[in-house]
């Protein structure tokens, strides 16, 4: 377990931004952030917290053992290319093709919208103490939250709808499926979004740019690297990047305090998250 610490790499820098971002209010602010283990704790019962794709891999009762073989046998194959030195250009390629295996694989498994009802309600996520106070401090001030996953958004969207938490403010970024009219899944939409290419998806595609464009005071929160390529493109003014450190097999502290301005290590809870808020905007 790494030890709990707040790593501010630069105060001056850091205090700078604060001060800005105060001075023009919430109005000129949003949040753009990673979920899994982001938004949700890494590290439960002495393991890693488990993903919002991996809850469908964690019992073969949901989508059947030919399922259940298989999907582990990707993650067996891809995880420790995910993980290791591998050139980026060959790890985005490697990721592309395991999202989209598994993604047609849920599909070939009989993926439906009630089975994601199911599976969200007897496997609950751990979301960070102080997450749900930030997330429900943003919609009450109308500041918009812009989550960006490699996860499946339909799940993601379902688990924020079991936590009261699906607010008007809150935009999606995400893997999401086409149903049909029986609430089977038939096909994932493009692009696919996976660990490393979040630099690839910018957010003026979306609609919600119509929302923050003008929202040039950003906060960004990720767990890893390649979290930090979600602001790619857009013509922000002032930049807060949060990292949770909660891993050393997503990269170095090093590295982490060269991508990001304040890096939490330990997996923290959202103390320090919604200190920051109070600063900036007061309770």
């Amino acid at each position: 377990m790494v030890e709990q610490e707040v790593v501010i790499v630069n105060e001056m820098d850091l205090g700078r931004k604060v001060r800005e971002m105060g001075r023009d209010g919430p109005n000129d602010f949003h949040v753009l952030s990673d979920f899994d283990r982001t938004i949700t704790y890494a590290l439960s019962n002495g393991g890693k917290t488990p993903s919002v794709i991996s809850q469908l891999r964690s019992d073969p009762k949901y989508l059947g053992q030919a399922y259940f073989d298989e999907a582990h046998k990707l993650h067996a194959h891809y995880y420790p290319i995910e993980v290791g030195n591998l050139p980026m250009s060959e790890k985005m390629k490697e990721m592309h093709d395991w999202w989209r295996k598994h993604f047609e694989l849920l599909i070939r498994s009989g993926l439906s919208r009630q089975l994601i009802s199911q599976v969200t309600k007897e496997k609950p996520l751990h979301f960070r103490n102080g997450s749900l106070e930030f997330i429900k401090l943003l919609n009450q001030r109308n500041i918009p939250l812009v989550i960006m996953s490699a996860a499946p958004g339909d799940i993601l969207i379902e688990y924020l709808k079991q936590n009261d938490l699906l607010f008007p403010n809150i935009e999606i970024v995400s893997n999401m499926y086409e149903f049909d009219e029986e609430g089977r899944a038939i096909r994932i939409k493009e692009p696919i979004i996976h660990t490393f290419n979040k630099t690839e998806v910018t957010l003026d595609s979306h609609p919600i740019y119509k929302l923050i464009e003008k929202r040039r005071n950003v906060l960004l929160m990720g767990d890893s690297l390649g979290d930090v390529g979600m602001v790619e493109g857009f013509p922000y003014k002032n930049l807060i990047k949060i990292g949770f450190f909660n891993d050393p097999d997503e990269g170095s502290l090093d590295q982490f305090k060269k991508d990001y301005d304040v890096v939490l290590t330990g997996d923290q809870d959202f103390s320090y998250v919604n200190k920051l808020m109070r600063e900036m905007f007061g309770k």
